[in-house]
């Protein structure tokens, strides 16, 4: 039996806000460092990846909540968070300087569903995040990922991004350091 082809699409219902907000918190401790505490992880989580959050980021004409789809009115496979606006940090904006800039904050999917026949959810997550960057009118799109997550790194690497520079990223009073990755558009 073949599994359902993947959809890739915006939400824009603030009511499926509580759908992502659940696989959210299911994978973000994925892609965290080992030696991340799991109280840290879940305060992390517990403040920046809830359901208000998400109803927030649906309703903000900056922000696109990408979801990836087991067919059409499947379940969520995966999820990204697209920001449109010049990076805040510092740090990131000397390392991000074309204009304008979109941020691919978040972008993840389950366990066991990364690779599958024909086009993967990161695949299709990460080109409805290109695509809306492009309609948008960015020059570059930026992301960070952790120095220790390789598989990550290796598929941004594949998808189009280079390495530009380092920033720190606090979780739970732990400094972690990521690399910054840009493709300009």
């Amino acid at each position: 039996m073949t599994s359902p082809a993947v959809t890739v699409e915006l939400v824009t219902d603030p009511d499926r806000a509580a759908a992502v907000a659940e696989v959210a918190g299911a994978t973000f401790p994925l892609a965290c460092p080992p030696h991340a505490a799991a109280e840290d992880i879940a305060e992390f989580i517990a403040t920046n990846l809830g359901e208000k959050n998400f109803r927030g980021y649906i309703t903000d004409p900056d922000a696109d909540v990408l979801v990836a789809r087991d067919g059409a009115d499947g379940a969520i496979l995966g999820y990204a968070l697209v920001l449109h606006g010049h990076p805040s940090d510092p740090v990131v904006a000397a390392v991000v300087p074309d204009r304008p800039a979109t941020e691919v904050s978040k972008m993840y999917v389950l366990p066991d569903h990364h690779s599958r026949p024909g086009l993967s959810p990161s695949r299709g997550l990460m080109n409805a995040a290109l695509d809306r960057a492009r309609d948008r009118g960015s020059a570059v799109v930026w992301l960070g990922v952790n120095q220790l997550n390789e598989r990550a790194q290796k598929f941004y690497t594949k998808t189009g991004f280079t390495r530009a520079g380092v920033r720190t990223f606090d979780l739970g009073g732990s400094v972690e350091h990521d690399y910054v990755f840009t493709q300009k558009l």
